[in-house]
């Protein structure tokens, strides 16, 4: 299986990077990681969707040969950064392309204040909405991160493992469920035609 991350924070000592790095140690066996570096990817302008940029392909053939895409993202100004919703609004396009239809997603993020990433998290789920993304609805994961990771980035609190691993498990169940019921990607992989095709 494999799994697509979308890491909103690309600063050297982002909070949600060190997330997904605890997320990529603790993913299951049979998953297999991915994560997209999207600030190489130039600013959308519909002036280069007839010739696509190579990295704008690039992230697009990422999202769909993944089962499963998860978010982690921090909240700038209650909302999600620019250069993820660059990223979604280039995988999305040219009209009638968009790579999300019918992808099985998640979202999460990380923040040293009270209400996590409420308010980035509530955005990013009505942009998925919109473009037809499969938003996995609980857990609800707001993580209020202080110091639990040691200087070497690497995850030291029990509490935020645990939450970290009950994600996992809900995600698994959540792309299994679905895959059960011929909505989810796996079909393309056993040359079946999924009942959602991507657009």
């Amino acid at each position: 299986m494999k799994i697509l991350f979308f890491v909103g924070g690309i600063s050297r000592e982002s909070l949600n990077r060190k997330i997904f790095h605890a997320m990529a140690v603790m993913s299951p066996l049979d998953v297999e990681i991915a994560t997209f570096p999207i600030e190489e990817l130039p600013f959308f302008s519909q002036d280069q969707e007839k010739d696509l940029p190579s990295k704008v392909r690039e992230l697009k053939d990422a999202v769909e040969i993944a089962d499963g895409i998860v978010f982690i993202t921090p909240e700038y100004n209650r909302s999600i950064p620019g250069v993820l919703k660059n990223a979604i609004d280039w995988a999305s396009r040219p009209y009638g392309k968009n790579s999300f239809k019918g992808k099985m997603v998640a979202v999460l993020g990380a923040s040293p204040g009270n209400v996590g990433t409420f308010g980035a998290q509530n955005h990013l789920d009505a942009i998925l909405s919109y473009l037809e993304a499969m938003t996995m609805a609980q857990p609800e994961t707001y993580l209020k991160v202080g110091d639990a990771f040691d200087a070497q980035g690497e995850l030291t609190d029990p509490k935020l493992r645990e939450i970290l691993q009950l994600f996992w498990a809900s995600f698994m169940t959540w792309i299994e469920r679905h895959d059960a019921a011929g909505n989810g990607t796996h079909a393309r992989h056993m040359g079946e035609t999924p009942s959602a095709p991507l657009s």
